[in-house]
């Protein structure tokens, strides 16, 4: 519950950010909660969606924040409404973080996609109601992240101190490159990230279901049916034995 909780809050508080950086914090809130709820499904494609839903927020978040860094720089801002018109001034710079943007919301073929389907399909086969809300958390992140793109870089020119802004440099371009060559990586071949994970992973679900079915053979109530009964436990003592035990006297009154 605190998973999905997780995602339509992060998703609605990111959507009202006037700043960047806190957009794309909030938005990894988001997406972290997908995560949580691929954990909590505890099955074999959930977990693997889970794991590589890390490395692809790893990679798409981390160039969100990298090219936020790089406009803030120039500009000293990360206000949206500082911006607008980018497109006409850095448009290899708004290339990249367009493209970007649709790994982090999960565009098909971009690393973002793999993870959060996989996550999807496993908590349907747990708990339906639980993918039903996932899956409108990445239609909230594709609103929020594409309005602030459309903001940021599209339309005319609307700040007049952003005329003059250089595209990416050469050190800027060797840092945003192999974070753009990694969402495509992961998207078109998965299974170079999934098979290795695989093994670890069927371990940890057959452990888990070793640790369920051994908690269930623990408090289920074990009846010997050879054991004598109570009554059977009572020696009746003879009348006017002499010898007979006390404790024995005692029980037949």
């Amino acid at each position: 519950m605190l998973a999905v909780i997780g995602i339509v809050y992060g998703a609605l508080v990111a959507m009202v950010q006037p700043d960047m950086k806190k957009l794309v914090a909030y938005s990894s809130v988001s997406h972290l909660g997908v995560v949580v709820l691929g954990i909590c499904a505890m099955n074999m494609q959930s977990l693997q969606g889970a794991v590589y839903q890390m490395l692809a927020h790893g990679v798409s978040t981390g160039g969100l924040f990298l090219i936020v860094g790089m406009l803030s720089d120039r500009r000293h801002t990360r206000l949206i409404g500082e911006y607008g018109g980018l497109k006409h001034v850095m448009p290899r710079l708004t290339a990249v973080f367009l493209l970007i943007t649709l790994a982090s919301i999960g565009l098909p073929t971009l690393n973002g996609f793999i993870g959060e389907f996989l996550i999807i399909l496993g908590s349907f086969a747990w708990k339906w109601p639980y993918a039903a809300v996932a899956a409108s958390g990445v239609i909230l992140s594709a609103v929020y992240m594409l309005w602030m793109v459309q903001r940021v870089y599209y339309g005319p020119v609307t700040n007049q101190k952003n005329q003059s802004l250089p595209d990416l440099e050469p050190r800027e371009w060797a840092a945003a490159l192999p974070l753009v060559a990694a969402a495509i990586v992961m998207g078109v071949a998965p299974t170079l990230f999934l098979k290795p994970t695989e093994p670890a992973v069927a371990k940890v679900v057959q452990r888990l279901a070793q640790g369920a079915s051994f908690e269930a053979r623990k408090t289920t109530p074990v009846i010997d049916v050879t054991a004598p009964p109570r009554e059977a436990l009572i020696i009746p003592a003879a009348a006017g034995n002499a010898g007979a035990h006390p404790a024995a006297a005692r029980l037949t009154h």
